[in-house]
């Protein structure tokens, strides 16, 4: 039996765990999906995906089951328990959409070339189609924002994404609860693809990010890529005991928060890839095993 953590990153860098006993899974080897449709890109539109809502996909409005019941996964964190009283709580969303893939590093240095914005040089340096890392909480905001401002003024938008967009909705990162939705789904499941550890489906226990989509997952939920492994992505949600509510993303942001991150990365174990795995970070960090994705969202 082997101690694994929950990612927990103050604001010194230090990993701080999250502990529970946990019996390893055997499928821990490391990932070697192939590639399946390649995602492709157009530059001439913020090389966002060649896709009629450039690759923003809808989730539907209604409600999911949020955090882990541990007699239906062996694996869960106590951090993920709804309460003293309930292992599992329901929460009702209203739909939005979210990106297919991680931010690349293509769409992040366009919005950095575009505006000047004094980003990490280690998170344009690699090829275009890996996901974006060195990005801190407040560079992903300043892209969402920057993104935003383009998709509201550019005839190239989808006339959806405009009309959404003029009725009040913002481009963001995820809330926990839409990332959490996002990932597993309405049925529950452990992981994007089901309950079953899979390390063929997510990058992870490896060395390095691999280009956003390679993972073959055609079972993940709603067509979503790299959900699980290769990247955490940054939400913006403050790291605060559950149970979550829609008001505790706006509830003393003037503290000193650490923000939520999900989805582990390539140098985690499976456990971390799990779908309601809760790390955190200080806004200011920077590292190579944490990126992001956005949401068009009405909240």
């Amino acid at each position: 039996m082997k101690h694994l953590f929950s990612r927990l990153i103050d604001r010194t860098g230090t990993l701080v765990p999250f502990t529970r006993p946990l019996l390893l899974a055997a499928l821990l080897a490391p990932s070697v999906g192939a590639a399946q449709n390649e995602p492709t890109f157009d530059p001439t539109a913020w090389h966002l995906p060649d896709e009629a809502l450039l690759g923003f996909v809808e989730i539907p409005e209604g409600p999911f089951a949020m955090g882990s019941d541990p007699r239906v996964d062996r694996m869960a964190f106590a951090n993920e328990r709804w309460s003293n009283f309930m292992r599992q709580g329901n929460v009702n969303l209203p739909m939005f959409y979210i990106q297919r893939y991680e931010v690349t590093t293509a769409q992040y240095r366009a919005f950095a070339n575009a505006t000047g914005y004094l980003a990490d040089p280690q998170s344009l340096a690699q090829a275009d189609i890996y996901p974006a890392a060195f990005v801190s909480w407040t560079d992903a905001l300043a892209y969402a924002r920057w993104l935003q401002s383009e998709l509201a003024s550019s005839s190239q938008t989808p006339a959806t994404i405009r009309q959404l967009l003029n009725e009040g909705w913002k481009i963001t990162l995820a809330s926990e609860a839409q990332w959490e939705k996002a990932a597993r789904g309405t049925e529950g499941n452990i992981f994007p693809w089901g309950n079953q550890p899979d390390a063929s489906k997510a990058n992870i226990n490896s060395a390095a990010s691999d280009p956003v989509g390679d993972q073959g997952c055609s079972d993940c939920a709603y067509g979503l890529a790299d959900m699980s492994g290769n990247l955490f992505e940054w939400t913006r949600s403050p790291y605060q005991p559950y149970p979550y509510t829609s008001e505790d993303d706006r509830d003393n942001l003037m503290e000193d928060a650490l923000w939520v991150i999900r989805g582990g990365s390539f140098n985690d174990q499976i456990n971390n890839a799990r779908a309601a795995v809760r790390g955190a970070a200080d806004p200011g960090a920077r590292r190579n095993f944490i990126g992001f994705r956005l949401v068009l969202s009405p909240e």
